[in-house]
Formats: C-alpha cells, sequence, structure tokens
C-alpha cells in the first residue's frame, strides 16, 4: 500500500521502493498466522464448558449482550466484595493475552481498512500512471489485488472457525473491560461490527442463513472491484503456473491456487454464486471439471459440494462435475494412475538409477513423472478425506463413499506420498551438484595458485609466478560463472576447458602427475558444468511448483496412524519419511513468499510459527518410536519387580541354576535388543532444516522418551494418589504411597537399564522430568491462592514438545494430585480429630490414641515422590498459609484510640475473627516441620558435601547482611543478584529452614495485634469462652492437650498458629504479648504464709503456652525472664496435675 503521495513510474509493483504493491500481502499473511498462534491458546474459562467455570465467571465474562445493559453488569460486579476480587484477579491472569487477541482482531479491521482506501486512492488517481485498470493488467498486479482480497477472506474465515463467535465476544467484552488506554480501542466499535457472533458452528447441523456472504459484506468492498477480480481470475493463468502442469489433464491442479481465491472472492459477490450461471459454469469447467473438495489456505479444505448447496448458480454449474458417471471416471482413472506412478518411481529408486548423466540425459521425462505422481496423489487425498465437520451432509458422504468403494487403498497412497518425496529429494540434491562443481573447480585452481607462488610445497614444483597468476584468474574466472545466460556460461566454460588443455604443455606439467591430475579433474568438472548449463532456474523452479504438498497441512494427519504403523514393523522407514516432511516444508513458502519480497519484520515470528507446527507433526509421527520402546520397557519392569529374584550375596553350589533365571534373562536380552533396534531406526534419519527449525534425530529420540516418560509418570500419579474409600472406610495414604513408590522405582530401574542401549543419560531426564511434573503441578495447584494466575500456556514447566498432560479435577478443591495428596495430609491430621505430641513427632487419634500420622509417612513421602515432591508439597501448604493469614489481615478490625469497653465486648467485637486462624496455621506449620525434618534428614545421608556447602555460605551471608546494619557503608550481599533468593530455595530443598521463622504476608500496622492474641489465649477464670479453657498441661506428653477428651483443641497446632500469626507483625507485638501474659500470670499466682508458690491451672497453662511459645519460636529463654520471674518457669512442672 502507498504511504506517502510520491509519483511511482513504471510498473514493476514488486520493486522494494514501490509501495503500491506488496505491503497488504506480506500483512495478510502475518496476521493469519497470528491469529492461528492466538486460536491455540485460548482459555479455557472463555470457552464455558465446565458447569466450575459457567458458576464461578457467568457475571465477569460476558458476550455482547454486555454493551446493552453496561450499568447493570457493573453495578452488579461493583456491589459484591467477592466479584470484585474475582474480577481483579481474572484481570491480572488475562490482560497480556486479552491485548493480544484486541491486536489481532485490530490488525485484521486495520488491514481491511487499508485495502479500501488504497483502492480508493488508486481510483481518484492518487498514485501518478496508476489505475486499477492498468494495475490489473500487469502480471503482478493482478496477483497482488487478487491476493489482497482473498487473504482479508481467509482471515475471516479462520476467525469464525478458529476463535468461535462466542469466545470471540468474551474475549472483546473482557478486553473492553480492563483496558483503561482508550487510545488502545478506538476502533471497539468497528471491531465489534466486524466481530460479532455468525452464529456459525464447525461440525454444526445448520449453517447460518446468508453464511458467510453477511459476515464478508460487514465491511463494504467496491463490487466493481470484487467483479474485476472474478474476471481476471476467471478468465486468466495469474500466475502461469500452465508451464509447469503443460497436460490438458492436469489444468485444474495447475490452477488450484488461483481457485482457491476464486471460491473466497466469490463470497464478496454473492450475486454471481445465486443467479449468474453462466459464469458459473465457465468457472466451474475451468477450474473445477474433475475436483470438488479444494484447500483453501494452509490445507484448510472446502467440499464445494456443501458449500455451494445454498446458491443456485453454483450448484447447477458443479451439477456436472458431481454427476456419479463423471465422479466414477476420475476415480478409476486415478485409482489407476497410483499404481503406475508408483511402479515408476520404485524404478527410478533403484540405487544406481538416478545418477547425474540420466538425470541429465531425462529431465523432462523425469519431470512428466513427477507431474503425474503428484497430481495424482493431491486429488486422492483430497477426495478421500474425511471432513469430520461435514459427518451428517448426506450428499458429501455419498460421494466419498462412492469414491472409496471403486478401490481405494490408504496403503498405495502412503506409499506414493514416501516414493515421490524421496524421487523429489534425490532431484533436488542432483541439482544442486552444479554450485558445488563450480566452487570445486575453483578451488582447484586456487590450490595450483598455492603451488606454483611456493605458499605449498609439492615435491619437485618449482615456483613461477606466471603460471600462480595464470591459476589465480582461472580460480576467479570460474567463481564468477553468471548461468543466468546459458549460451555465454556455457562459450565460457568451453573455452576454458581448451586452455586448460594447453597449459599441460608446459614443461613443468608434463613432469608433475600431481598438477596434471588436477588439472584432468577441473575439466571433467568443468565438462559436467557444461551439460547441465541447460538447467535453468525455470526447472528448479518448476520442479517446487510440482512438488507442491500445502493442501495436505492438514489432511496428512489422517495417514499418520499408518506412518506409525509401518515405523513400528520397519523403524528404518524413518529415512524415507524424512524426505516427506521436507516435502511438507515446501508449504512453508506459500505464506513467506511476500513477506520475503516486502523484506517484512513479520518473516522470522510467522517462519517460526509454520515451523514449529511442522516439527510438532514430525514428533508426533516419530513418537511411535518411544512409545514403542516404553510397551517393550513395560515388560522389562514387569519382570524386574515382580518376577526376577535378587540374586543373594551368598549361595549353595546346587542353588545356582534356581537362581540364574535363565529364561526370564534371555527374555529381558530380546526385549532390550528389540527397544535398540527402535533406537537405530530413528538414529539413522539425519539432521534435517525443517523450514527454520533443524531436526537433530538423536535430540529428537530424547525429546520423545521424555514425552512418553512424562506420560506413564503423569498418569501414575494422577491415578494412584486418589483418596477415596468406600463408606465407612478409611483411604489407606500410606499404601497409597507404597504403590506409587514402586511403580515410579519400576520404571526408573528399567530406564536406567536400558539406557546405555539408546545413548541416553537416564537418571538426569529421570530427575529433569519428574521435577518438572511435580513443580508444575504445585505450580498449577497454587494458583488457587494467587490473584495474577499463571496459566498453562505460559508456565516454564510447560513445553509444547514435551507437554505435561493436564487431568479432570477429581474433587470440587483440588486441581490434581499435589493439591488431594496436600488435603488428605491435613484431612487426617486435622487439629479437631488428632492430637500432635512433639516427643514422638506424630498424631495421634484424640478418641482412640492411635497413631495417624507420623515421621515414616513423610519418609515414603519421599521415596515416592524424591525431594522436589516433598519441597513441592511444602510449597503449597506455604501458599495455603499466607492464604490464611491474608484473610486474616483483611478482616482485622480496627480499634477505635478512645475505645475502653469491658473484655468480653471487646471479644465480642473480635468474635468475626474466631475462624480458628491459629490452630489452622499451626497444623499447617507442624506438617511443614515435619517435610523440614525429613529433608534434612535425607540430605545428611544424600548430600552431605552439598549441605556443609549451603550451611556454610547461609553462615557467611548472614555475617554479611549483620555487618552492613552495623556498617552501612559496606556493601549488602549479593547486591541486584539473585543469589540470596536462589541461597533460600536450596536451603528449603535441604530441610535447612525454619518455617515459623519466616514472614509470608506483608501487613499495615495492625492496632492492638497483642491484645488479640492475648484474650484469645487467656484461661476459663476470666473469660469461659477462650481457648485455655479447653486445654491442659499433660506431664506425660510435655504439651498441652485437651482438658475433655474428644474435645477438638489441639495445643502444638494453637500454639504454633500463634507463634507464626505474630511474627508477621512487629516484635514490639510478641513482647506485649509476654508483658500481658506474665500480668495475667502474677495475678493468679498465690502465696500462702508458708512463703511457698501456689499456681492455679490457669497460671501453669500460660506458662506452658510460653514455654511452647518460646520453644517453637526459637525465643532464648532471657527474653521470657524479662517478663516472667525465672523461678516461676523453672516450678511450674511440679505443680501441673
Amino acid at each position: 500500500m502507498m504511504k506517502e503521495n510520491k509519483p511511482v513510474y513504471g510498473m514493476d509493483l514488486l520493486h522494494k521502493k514501490n509501495h503500491c504493491g506488496q505491503t497488504l500481502t506480506s500483512r495478510g499473511n502475518a496476521i493469519i498466522a497470528e491469529l492461528m498462534r492466538l486460536a491455540d491458546v485460548i482459555p479455557d474459562v472463555f470457552h464455558m464448558q465446565s458447569a466450575e467455570d459457567q458458576a464461578k465467571y457467568q457475571h465477569i465474562v460476558l458476550d455482547f449482550s454486555y454493551f446493552n445493559s453496561i450499568e447493570l453488569f457493573e453495578h452488579r460486579i461493583d456491589s459484591s466484595p467477592d466479584l470484585q476480587d474475582l474480577d481483579e484477579d481474572f484481570k491480572d491472569t488475562h490482560y497480556v493475552l486479552l491485548s493480544r487477541f484486541y491486536k489481532a482482531f485490530d490488525s485484521v479491521l486495520g488491514y481491511v481498512t487499508d485495502f479500501s482506501k488504497f483502492l480508493s486512492d488508486l481510483d481518484d488517481g492518487v498514485f501518478i500512471y496508476q489505475t486499477l485498470e492498468n494495475v490489473l493488467s500487469d502480471n503482478d498486479g493482478k496477483q497482488l489485488l487478487t491476493e489482497a482480497l482473498y487473504l482479508y477472506g481467509v482471515m475471516l474465515l479462520t476467525v469464525d472457525q478458529r476463535i468461535p463467535g462466542i469466545v470471540r465476544e468474551r474475549l472483546i467484552v473482557s478486553f473492553h473491560r480492563y483496558c483503561a488506554n482508550e487510545s488502545e480501542q478506538a476502533n471497539i466499535e468497528a471491531v465489534i461490527n466486524l466481530f460479532r457472533s455468525t452464529g456459525y458452528i464447525v461440525g454444526g447441523k445448520q449453517r447460518p442463513e446468508k453464511y458467510p456472504e453477511a459476515y464478508f459484506a460487514r465491511i463494504d468492498i467496491p463490487r466493481a472491484f470484487v467483479r474485476m477480480v472474478i474476471s481476471r481470475v476467471r478468465s486468466d493463468d495469474i500466475y502461469n503456473q500452465m508451464q509447469a502442469f503443460p497436460q490438458p489433464d492436469h489444468r485444474s491442479t495447475a490452477l488450484a491456487t488461483q481457485a482457491a481465491m476464486l471460491y473466497i472472492i466469490l463470497y464478496f459477490d454473492p450475486q454471481t454464486l445465486l443467479r449468474e450461471q453462466a459464469k458459473m459454469r465457465e468457472i466451474v469447467d475451468k477450474h473445477f471439471p474433475d475436483n470438488w473438495v479444494i484447500s483453501v489456505y494452509m490445507g484448510m479444505t472446502v467440499n464445494l459440494c456443501h458449500a455451494w448447496e445454498p446458491y443456485k448458480a453454483a450448484r447447477l454449474a458443479l451439477n456436472n462435475t458431481l454427476e456419479q458417471e463423471n465422479v466414477e471416471h476420475h476415480a478409476k482413472k486415478y485409482f489407476a494412475r497410483v499404481s503406475i506412478s508408483n511402479q515408476e518411481l520404485e524404478k527410478h529408486l533403484k540405487e544406481g538409477v538416478l545418477h547425474q548423466d540420466f538425470v541429465l540425459d531425462s529431465i523432462q521425462k523425469l519431470l512428466r513423472l513427477m507431474q503425474e505422481a503428484n497430481v495424482t496423489l493431491r486429488w486422492l487425498m483430497l477426495h478421500t478425506y474425511e471432513d469430520p465437520s461435514l459427518s451428517g451432509h448426506k450428499r458429501v458422504q455419498q460421494i466419498r463413499d462412492l469414491v472409496i468403494n471403486l478401490g481405494f487403498k490408504p496403503e498405495l497412497v502412503f506409499q506414493i506420498i514416501l516414493n515421490i518425496s524421496q524421487f523429489e529429494f534425490l532431484l533436488k540434491e542432483m541439482f544442486e551438484v552444479l554450485q558445488a562443481l563450480k566452487d570445486e573447480a575453483a578451488s582447484r585452481m586456487m590450490e595450483l595458485s598455492d603451488v606454483f607462488g611456493g605458499n605449498v610445497p609439492l615435491s619437485r614444483i618449482e615456483k613461477n609466478e606466471d603460471l600462480q597468476g595464470y591459476f589465480a584468474n582461472t580460480s576467479n574466472r570460474i567463481a564468477s560463472f553468471d548461468y543466468s545466460n546459458s549460451t555465454s556460461a556455457g562459450r565460457k566454460i568451453s573455452q576454458l576447458i581448451r586452455a586448460l588443455d594447453e597449459v599441460q604443455d608446459f614443461h613443468q606439467l608434463q613432469n608433475s602427475l600431481q598438477v596434471k591430475q588436477f588439472l584432468q579433474e577441473t575439466q571433467i568438472g568443468l565438462r559436467q558444468m557444461l551439460r547441465t548449463i541447460n538447467i535453468k532456474e525455470e526447472t528448479l523452479q518448476k520442479i517446487g511448483i510440482i512438488a507442491d504438498l500445502s493442501y495436505a497441512w492438514q489432511i496428512i494427519d489422517t495417514y499418520t496412524g499408518l506412518m506409525q504403523q509401518k515405523i513400528k514393523s520397519d523403524p528404518a522407514l524413518v529415512i524415507k519419511l524424512r524426505a516427506t516432511f521436507l516435502k511438507l516444508a515446501s508449504a512453508l513458502e506459500i505464506p513467506l513468499v511476500r513477506i520475503l519480497q516486502a523484506s517484512s519484520g513479520d518473516l522470522a515470528s510467522v517462519s517460526q510459527f509454520y515451523s514449529s507446527e511442522l516439527v510438532h507433526y514430525v514428533r508426533k509421527v516419530l513418537q511411535i518410536i518411544p512409545r514403542s520402546m516404553f510397551r517393550l520397557l513395560e515388560e522389562i519392569i514387569q519382570l524386574q519387580t515382580k518376577k526376577m529374584k535378587d540374586l543373594p550375596t551368598r549361595l549353595e553350589k546346587d542353588q545356582l541354576k534356581d537362581h540364574a533365571q535363565l529364561e526370564l534373562r534371555e527374555r529381558i536380552s530380546e526385549l532390550t535388543y528389540k527397544i535398540s533396534i527402535f533406537t537405530e531406526g530413528i538414529l539413522m534419519m539425519k539432521s534435517t532444516l525443517v523450514g527454520v527449525v533443524e531436526v537433530d534425530p538423536k535430540q529428537l529420540l530424547e525429546d520423545g522418551i521424555r514425552k512418553e516418560l512424562v506420560h506413564q509418570v503423569a498418569h501414575a500419579l494422577d491415578a494412584t494418589l486418589v483418596f477415596e474409600a468406600p463408606k465407612g472406610k478409611e483411604p489407606n495414604l500410606f499404601q497409597n504411597l507404597i504403590v506409587i513408590s514402586r511403580r515410579l522405582q519400576g520404571i526408573r530401574r528399567s530406564f536406567e537399564y536400558i539406557q546405555d542401549y539408546v545413548s541416553i543419560y537416564g537418571l538426569k531426564i529421570w530427575q529433569e522430568e519428574v521435577s518438572r511434573i511435580i513443580n508444575f503441578n504445585v505450580e498449577q495447584e497454587c494458583n488457587t491462592f494467587l490473584r495474577t494466575q499463571t496459566l498453562e500456556s505460559d508456565s516454564s514447566y510447560q513445553s509444547k514438545a514435551i507437554p505435561i498432560p493436564k487431568f479432570p479435577p477429581r474433587d470440587r478443591q483440588s486441581r490434581n494430585f499435589v493439591g488431594r495428596l496436600a488435603r488428605e495430609i491435613l484431612r487426617r491430621t486435622h487439629p479437631e480429630t488428632t492430637l500432635f505430641i512433639e516427643k514422638a513427632r506424630s498424631w495421634y487419634d484424640q478418641k482412640t490414641k492411635a497413631k495417624v500420622m507420623g515421621p515414616d509417612v513423610f519418609k515414603q513421602m519421599q521415596e515416592s515422590l524424591d525431594t522436589f515432591g516433598l519441597n513441592g508439597i511444602d510449597k503449597l501448604f506455604s501458599f495455603m498459609l499466607a492464604a490464611e493469614l491474608q484473610q486474616f489481615v483483611k478482616r482485622y478490625p480496627r480499634f477505635p484510640p478512645a475505645a475502653k469497653k469491658l473484655l468480653n465486648d471487646v471479644f465480642t467485637d473480635m468474635q468475626p475473627l474466631s475462624s480458628n486462624i491459629q490452630p489452622k496455621v499451626g497444623h499447617i506449620q507442624l506438617i511443614r516441620r515435619m517435610i523440614a525434618t525429613q529433608l534434612n534428614y535425607a540430605a545428611k545421608f544424600d548430600g552431605k558435601l552439598l549441605l556443609s556447602a549451603l550451611s556454610a555460605l547461609n553462615s557467611a551471608l548472614l555475617n554479611e547482611v549483620e555487618g552492613h546494619y552495623r556498617d552501612p557503608s559496606k556493601p549488602y550481599p549479593g547486591g541486584d543478584s539473585l543469589v540470596l533468593h536462589e541461597l533460600s530455595e536450596y536451603l528449603e530443598a535441604v530441610g535447612e529452614s525454619d518455617p515459623l521463622a519466616k514472614i509470608y504476608v506483608t501487613t499495615k500496622k495492625l492496632d492492638k495485634l497483642a491484645v488479640y492474641a492475648f484474650f484469645t489465649t487467656i484461661t476459663q477464670l476470666t473469660f469461659e469462652r477462650f481457648q485455655l479453657q479447653r486445654v491442659a498441661y499433660s506431664r506425660s506428653t510435655g504439651s498441652l492437650i485437651a482438658k475433655k477428651q474428644g474435645d477438638s483443641i489441639d495445643g502444638p497446632a494453637f500454639v504454633c498458629g500463634m507463634v507464626t500469626l505474630l511474627k508477621q507483625c512487629h516484635v514490639n507485638h510478641t513482647h506485649t504479648f509476654f508483658d500481658m501474659a506474665a500480668q495475667f500470670i502474677r495475678s493468679h499466682v498465690v502465696t500462702a504464709e508458708t512463703k511457698t508458690i501456689d499456681l492455679g491451672p490457669q497460671a501453669i497453662n500460660m506458662l506452658a503456652f510460653l514455654e511452647e511459645f518460646a520453644k517453637y519460636g526459637n525465643i532464648p529463654r532471657k527474653v521470657l525472664d524479662a517478663h516472667i520471674p525465672s523461678y516461676l518457669l523453672d516450678q511450674f512442672k511440679r505443680h501441673a496435675s
């Protein structure tokens, strides 16, 4: 498009200075790529498919009905604090992605707006010397204008097929609500008008009325221009592809590209489809005489039998093509051709047939073979494709069944795909030899120049400056050959051959066999160049056009199962598939050709997108190899874990045969050999550049193995860590952990067993992938507690090449197995039903006194989920803890400064806070302490050096921090680096951290927090509704326990909760709390006449509480001594009952 009103002379619309040409088409292809990219990452919540999403988000994720009652919808949200919080969280999570979607929609609008203005300027004479008529008369002009209109239509169809109408509306409304910058949505009304729902549903039984012509007419395109374009495409071969397919039978294939454009453009002029039967008959006779299934853009297929059904003129014109006799004729013809083409290709693919001389002598014959095979392949793949969206269309199914029943064999089509791909690959390699011959001849001449220059020592060759200059000049002449003029280049090559014959007459060259050999080999290469000089650039372009497989970009997936089946039976087939993938990569030229011509900055992103899609398909096909390996590995696992017996250290001679287990070992060896065969198959494939992405077979194999490993482990974790039991029975947590441990250990042992046979680092891959699975599930589970959630597509742990599978939730609270395991631990150790005994470090049932959970469970958890699993559970608990504390801070009341109420009234004011924050928080903290203990225990055995290094580094950094605060002139350790953050993660992984010493929330000043803490802990003697009424100090357990049997209170959990709560605020609150507790104790101490101290139960309980508080909070004894006489702390246990 022309951005400036400057005169543009001449008609070279592709010139880089002529903006009248290619800018729009390059933009169009880039926009389509972005729309496809975004369609793959639409968050599930915008589809509203689950009842949970509908119930949760129905008031904030809205369609265009929002614009009819904006005030009503906004008032509903503003009047509900919960909806406000949910709305803010939703905005923080999705705004960046919403912005991308809106920009993509806006870019479509900008594209068609610029295109309309371009047509208007062209009509108004803004472009000097150029009008619509003469632009359409120019070969490049009619291509570019046709493509520009066609690409706009493709954008609209892509949006409607890949991003459903109701989803589009929700995305646009959400962006509009959350975007504060009005300039970013200046075109919001036009975007709403263009992208409102059309009512079209992919695979729907009924098509909306006047669809898609009404959709295409939402922005007016001049009808006169549309008709002129239709006229040109209808009558001309605008891409001159008839040169590549000169046979009359191949005309529909030659015109396939413009036929797809014509199909789209006709929707901008529906009157032609409805009423102009003569035009439609001409269009069908020229473009669709033998085909009714077409590829529109990058494999987007359309069946004209269905697409043109509502349009009378088009339907009648197509009837001749769809007559049973015509369909049978063409189907039989192509079924016969596929066998003949396969035979011809296999004959030429035999080793030694496609040598250079044969190719040079038979180039036209080989091109005809390529044409025939590709035309046959195109017709068969398109017309036998079963489109899932048309499964309910009766006539479409009848015609397809007619074709299939005439003798369609998918194996033959697959065979011709392999054969023609390999044939084209070898042919292209032959033609690339031309440049290699030129480089080799120039290199030989330069070597001779160096020999005669004395730079390279050669026996009995004296320095000769004349010969040095002559050979250097000859090298430059060969390197500068221009093959665009074959006559001139051929003459120069002939002259050089004669000159090299003459130069051998020199006396110095007659006696040197090495020099003569150099000259003779150079002459051979030049003669070969002379023979290939007639293969012009047009020949290579023809091969590219003929070999196009873009129509199969999506259809090829229907042959994936057949490919995998063949690979499974013959892994060496991967070598031939390499050529097929390269043939499929040629489809990238379609969206990239205009972008390249325009030197657009979108080249990298568009090529990366399509290349990544193709590489993803390559991985999908070849995944059968790792999958087959793991099926064999599954049998090895069963043999090693269930049937193979461990060999004892000492063995009687007569028992040797029994323990040898020869049959089992033979079976394991046989399975291992099969695995190695699969490995060889994929490693035989060379490194291949697919688009702009290089596919390394070794990396491909490793990624495939990783993917299958992730699949196996993730399914095992999801299926095993489910805590459901029949009514009246308790889920067996410990047994579930043992089961998953055995399963994962079996996979790990067998994985390590085969690592040498498949040349991979088994332990490294195991640790990386299992940790990735755990961390991803922890991250997704923690999203529940975050305002800005990490979407699955944005997760650093998720990978498109090696995806972690996502399973539907199995309960209402947890998203995955990590949440289920954490909540099962919380449920089994709940303070209302269990009692934590610090001395035993275990939980006991309050009623039965039976042990519920102890260190053995945490040890088993580590054996099952490894260190990163235990660490991940701990991370989830910390998020739960922080969420509880945030809710407490949010609800905490502010005390009026002059309030002097009775303590009972103060307690009544605080009643909204009695949500058992202390027992909840303390309960989680006790579990986290157990996890830290187990991690530290394991680190002392399995990672002594790491533990010592971390401890030393931690001590050194703490000293540096203290030194910085004593003397601010000293630098803070680490500076702006992440050393402290990373060290903290390592310390948590080895259990060198105290959960009770951490700060989880940042709070503003909480007035009278110490008062609240005190009133929730004082004894029954003052208020009967407070916590210490329900507990008493037990000398046998050494902690506070429930006073009444069966009462739902756990002393240690309450103490840990209070420690954590006060830790979140300034230390002054803790000291104030100690002062109030000390005053309370002194008021309950009774001194008798005998001067002995009588401690009442209230004082004993408070002293026990303070001692446990100091123990769990790591508070030195001298801090308590500053508030409470030390003799009371020393003697209160003797007074306890």
